[in-house]
């Protein structure tokens, strides 16, 4: 990106012009109108400009920006929710209040200097962080304290990383990766029976994680893909982590590498609507662009007689964003038939969470190994395993 496509976001000072670097990983546009703040202003007057669409650039102590930042997220989530007529508007009145939840506590704005610290007291030290985030700093920039908590967070997470007891090992997840922690598709990747040893390819690969397990379980040689240069990197560096970069390579793709494998696993974003910043790719899939894309290229990369294993939760379809007949139509139309599938329930917290809105769907939600293999005739979906 060269200087003159940097966003920019101005403001007043002392009645003089400022102007800095606008950091967004969601690719939002800086506020149009800034003002300064700090510890004096009250947490309804912050969340009533916030909600306005009016930026606040904090210039009082870091410790009491947070507590802002809390004090308008609790008058956000007190706020009655619209009833829902079905599953589907439960899902789109979610999104849309979630969406305006992270636009409104994104008004509340920090200032980095170039070298990322910040200037305000009692701030941390947010140097290795944002440097790990962003690359390194080149000038003084602008950032919504919520961002740059998640920065700081998954700074914690890259440190202390995630276990794996399929792996018997740890995968440290990069900002802007997804996090390998809802183990259960992982499992169904380690107990499902192999269908050669001699070669796989895992698409999309993210952290690495299922293409590392595919390692441990004795594949002699996996091609890793990715077309995101934070994965790639994340990838890489788990990988020789655990000492398997002789089994495993990771390369740049979009889905499929060259070549033919007896063995291809794809897990996809499970939900076919629209993200909203990068993390969100791994989640969402708008019109299942990729869950398509890996079904109708399927057939022509694996050697005969192979396989390929999708992983999906069924989420979309207690939601009403996909049926299982347009998922099975998907696999006819890519000219694959089912072999059979390994189903799984979810462990993770939000499943038994009966305050979730979105509760009734998690709780009935089952996470699927789909066995798929070429042929030309449509089939029938078999009974899972």
């Amino acid at each position: 990106m060269s200087e003159s496509d940097v966003p920019v976001i101005h403001w007043l000072e002392a009645d003089q012009p400022h102007t800095a670097h606008w950091r967004s990983e969601n690719g939002s546009a800086p506020p149009k109108r800034v003002l300064v703040a700090d510890d004096r202003i009250p947490a309804d007057a912050a969340y009533r400009l916030a909600s306005e669409g009016t930026g606040l650039l904090w210039h009082g102590d870091f410790q009491n920006a947070r507590q802002l930042l809390q004090a308008m997220a609790r008058r956000i989530d007190r706020k009655p929710r619209k009833p829902a007529s079905s599953p589907t508007e439960a899902f789109n009145f979610h999104r849309q209040f979630q969406s305006h939840r992270a636009r409104t506590l994104g008004m509340l704005l920090l200032p980095l200097d170039a070298d990322y610290s910040i200037p305000l007291r009692r701030a941390p030290d947010v140097h290795l962080a944002c440097t790990e985030a962003y690359g390194a700093g080149d000038a003084p920039s602008v950032v919504s304290l919520r961002e740059l908590l998640g920065v700081i967070g998954a700074y914690e997470w890259r440190k202390k990383g995630v276990a794996i007891p399929a792996l018997g090992g740890w995968i440290h997840p990069h900002y802007g990766v997804f996090s390998p922690v809802r183990g259960e598709y992982i499992e169904l990747v380690a107990q499902a029976p192999l269908p050669s040893l001699e070669r796989a390819f895992d698409i999309g690969t993210g952290t690495g994680v299922l293409a590392a397990v595919l390692a441990r379980r004795g594949v002699k040689h996996i091609v890793a893909t990715d077309q995101d240069a934070r994965a790639l990197a994340c990838a890489g560096e788990n990988i020789a982590r655990l000492g398997l970069n002789e089994r495993v390579e990771v390369v740049a793709a979009n889905l499929f590498p060259a070549g033919r494998a007896p063995l291809i696993v794809c897990n996809p974003p499970w939900l076919p609507a629209r993200a909203n910043s990068p993390l969100e790719h791994a989640i969402y899939d708008p019109d299942s662009r990729m869950l398509r894309g890996f079904l109708d290229g399927l057939a022509a990369h694996l050697e005969p007689d192979g396989e390929g294993w999708l992983l999906l939760s069924d989420l979309a379809e207690h939601l009403g964003l996909r049926s299982r007949e347009a998922l099975l139509a998907m696999f006819a139309a890519a000219g694959l038939q089912v072999l059979g599938r390994i189903d799984t329930k979810p462990t993770h917290p939000r499943a038994a969470d009966e305050t979730d809105p979105l509760h009734a769907a998690r709780a009935a939600e089952i996470t699927s190994l789909w066995r798929l293999a070429a042929s030309q005739q449509p089939q029938k979906e078999t009974l899972h395993e």
